[in-house]
């Protein structure tokens, strides 16, 4: 599995690539990183190891772990400061989505004239960023789900509005990913099922976005496939190494086939998740079947086709069938009541989603109606 590809970032995929680590740096110009991490990593394993390796390579760093699980804007103003007050030229961003997320969102704002608001998809006042200033980042993802490390994008929470805002330019693209599945082995089950379910929901409306992009196509098909052939072995044996880099490369996989486009799971998800906290890839994988059901007029022929890759009988109805049956193996909620969510909150997750940038490419129009219905179904657990 050990591997080297550029689609566009350099991945470095395979058991023990974490020693690289001053090398990547190196390789894109980075003299004095800020390691950018999730304060739980802080005193672990895959932190540790990546600053004693700077250590022994001569290569100073700063540190910085002030974000939260679901990112707000203090967190990428904390972040700006921490580039900013230590001179640092670069950023290695280590942890799961948020911690990646907050890595290129800093890199690419800390030394803009503007609010990292007016880089937002939908803001009021949209500017146009100076790439001059925007500094390289090496990931080092150590949860198999957002793909954030061959991101364009940040998903920060607007605490204002109550509001999730997607920060993206093509400038915040990683410059090397290490993909190392020995920093995945510690992550709880939890988290391995809800970041693995993730990645398969990325994948998975990409293939289903209407948006004509072959290649993605391809990429989310096999994505797929990954997440459901590997998934059950890296929940259930943990420490299987092959479960879990393949589980890295669904992950990067779905962040490539998003270019297509998303969806309503993310675009119910988002206001879900910025309205009572959930973790984002479990609501994801609540949210999919009741979602592939209300889209199923617009892609059963294509999910159809992924059944049969798959290996899975029975067509559409079959797949729906088997994504029910894996959530229920891997003790995934079955609403979004039982993650916390309350139903009476339906006005305004509706108003939220239909404007959420996600449901522009979701293949049946995510209107009033549309929201209403589904989020009804995933808080009752109707299937129709």
């Amino acid at each position: 599995m050990n591997a080297t590809w550029r689609y566009p970032t350099e991945i470095r995929s395979g058991v023990g690539r974490t020693a690289e680590i001053a090398d990547a740096c190196s390789a894109v110009g980075i003299t004095n990183p800020l390691i950018v991490t999730d304060p739980g990593l802080v005193d672990l394993p895959p932190v540790r190891s990546v600053v004693g390796l700077l250590a022994d390579a001569g290569v100073g760093h700063g540190l910085f772990r002030d974000l939260r699980p679901t990112l707000v804007g203090r967190d990428i103003d904390a972040g700006t400061e921490a580039v900013r007050s230590g001179g640092h030229d670069g950023v290695i961003a280590i942890g799961g989505g948020s911690a990646l997320d907050v890595g290129k969102v800093i890199a690419f704002h800390a030394h803009q004239s503007r609010p990292v608001w007016d880089f937002a998809h939908g803001s009021p006042t949209p500017a146009r960023p100076d790439l001059s200033v925007v500094a390289p980042v090496v990931a080092v993802p150590t949860t198999a789900g957002t793909g954030s490390e061959v991101g364009r994008a940040g998903v920060v929470i607007d605490e204002a509005r109550q509001r999730k805002m997607i920060v993206s330019h093509d400038a915040m693209l990683p410059a090397v990913v290490i993909a190392d599945p020995e920093l995945t082995v510690g992550l709880p089950r939890v988290l391995t099922v809800g970041t693995g379910l993730d990645a398969l929901a990325h994948s998975l409306e990409a293939i289903s976005s209407p948006v004509h992009h072959p290649m993605s196509q391809g990429i989310g098909m096999e994505g797929c496939r990954l997440v459901l052939e590997h998934l059950p072995t890296a929940a259930g044996s943990p420490t299987d190494l092959d479960a879990r880099s393949q589980m890295l490369t669904a992950a990067s996989m779905g962040a490539v086939a998003f270019h297509k486009g998303l969806g309503a799971i993310h675009a119910i998800s988002h206001p879900v998740g910025a309205h009572f906290d959930t973790h984002h890839g479990m609501t994801n994988a609540v949210m999919m079947p009741y979602v592939l059901l209300a889209n199923r007029s617009a892609i059963a022929p294509v999910i159809d086709r992924l059944a049969a890759y798959v290996g899975i009988g029975g067509g559409f109805e079959g797949f729906v069938d088997h994504v029910v049956d894996l959530r229920a193996s891997l003790d995934v909620p079955h609403t979004l009541v039982e993650l916390g969510a309350d139903p009476s909150a339906i006005d305004a997750i509706v108003d939220d989603a239909v404007v959420d940038p996600t449901a522009v490419t979701n293949p049946v129009p995510v209107d009033e109606e549309y929201a209403a219905s589904v989020f009804e179904a995933a808080c009752t657990g109707r299937r129709a």
